[in-house]
């Protein structure tokens, strides 16, 4: 059976970037932890939010790495001395990774009850009409 490209359909002409990006996408682990929400909050900006509750801000990190923001989570070990009887309380470490359209910018991040808050923004765009001129062969 042939694999079906976008470089199988000759109307879309440069999609080859897209096709790397669904596929590195849909190579991420779409492990559950930590569990997140996504949400327009208005027609150009986004807010990505994690529930982290447990980890403080200097155990978080957050980079954009080749249109990609990662959002890492190492908790220090802090029980030394501790006896559980009983541990439900994840300290585990994570990394989450959204794949950013080109346009797409990282804001602000805010640390809020346990949630922390990424925004988004994307540039407005104009449609653009270009006109082609004809020169003579």
């Amino acid at each position: 059976m042939t694999k079906l490209t976008l470089a199988s359909y000759p109307h879309m002409l440069g999609f080859e970037q897209l096709e790397r990006v669904l596929e590195r996408t849909a190579k991420s682990g779409n492990e559950g932890y930590p569990p997140f929400n996504i949400e327009q909050t208005s027609d150009y900006s986004y807010r990505i939010t994690l529930a982290v509750a447990g980890f403080a801000e200097q155990d978080l990190s957050i980079t954009v790495e080749d249109r990609q923001l990662v959002i890492r989570g190492r908790q220090s070990d802090d029980s030394d001395g501790r006896v559980y009887l009983h541990r439900g309380i994840a300290a585990r470490q994570f990394q989450r990774s959204f794949v950013l359209a080109d346009g797409v910018e990282v804001g602000e991040a805010i640390m809020e009850n346990g949630l922390l808050h990424v925004d988004l923004s994307r540039a407005q765009q104009e449609k653009i009409v270009q006109k082609i001129n004809i020169k003579k062969g």
